[in-house]
């Protein structure tokens, strides 16, 4: 395993979760250092999803430890664990369909001081300025993903998860939301990240965690990336 630092900003031991009676997590154990960007790697139903439901406090079982500025969240609900300063941009992105781009931005509560304002999002994200009073039901894939980041921004939350952020989306957005990313990490946010496009990954990531049936089964960071691309392209069938 790679250390991110002595004292990481978030710290998952031996994380189990369930769906009802399917035991989906078996020990994950894996830490994120403050102002990294770190993905998870796996096939399809490898367990990344679910594990950033379990950090968030979304699902009915779970258990092990998952601290978070050195206090222990696991026996804390989804709004204490929101509240407390993490963010999770969902892979269906949970656009409010009835609500235009400037409701949806600021249904979110502020959690604590630090998140980008309005214009701070814009420049981010200048799509949506532009569409600001656009349902939305009007907005394409693309816009919908930077509207689901942006919209957490606001929040002052500093870890962010994202949750596959380029699936579906064509080249120029995915090249956007990887600007996006490296201009969030440079403004201090740490970010986790579940990613099935590996060559998106490779350009943002500092870390990967490689996760199979339920559990990290590897670690490396991006200076070791090129060495340890064999044993990528057998984990991940590319």
């Amino acid at each position: 395993m790679v250390d991110a630092a002595n004292e990481p900003l978030l710290n998952v031991v031996n994380l189990e979760a369930w769906y009802g009676e399917s035991h989906i997590l078996h020990g994950v154990n894996f830490n994120v250092g403050k102002g990294e960007v770190v993905t998870l790697l796996g096939r399809n139903g490898a367990g990344k999803t679910t594990t950033l439901k379990s950090i968030m406090g979304m699902v009915a079982k779970r258990r092990g430890s998952v601290h978070f500025e050195g206090k222990e969240t696991i026996d804390q609900p989804s709004n204490n664990i929101a509240r407390a300063g993490i963010a999770l941009c969902p892979e269906e992105r949970g656009i409010f369909a009835s609500l235009d781009v400037r409701e949806n931005l600021l249904l979110p509560p502020v959690v604590r001081p630090g998140g980008l304002g309005l214009e701070q999002i814009f420049e981010l994200f200048p799509n949506l300025k532009e569409r600001l009073t656009s349902q939305g039901t009007k907005l394409s894939g693309g816009e919908q993903q930077m509207l689901a980041i942006a919209r957490i921004l606001r929040t002052g939350a500093p870890f962010l998860m994202l949750d596959e952020p380029t699936e579906g989306l064509a080249p120029v957005i995915i090249d956007q939301i990887g600007v996006t990313i490296r201009r969030l990490k440079e403004r201090g946010f740490t970010i986790l990240l579940v990613e099935q496009n590996f060559r998106f990954a490779a350009s943002v990531a500092d870390r990967y965690y490689v996760m199979e049936d339920g559990r990290i089964i590897d670690a490396f960071s991006a200076q070791n990336l090129e060495a340890n691309m064999d044993k990528l392209h057998t984990y991940l069938g590319v």
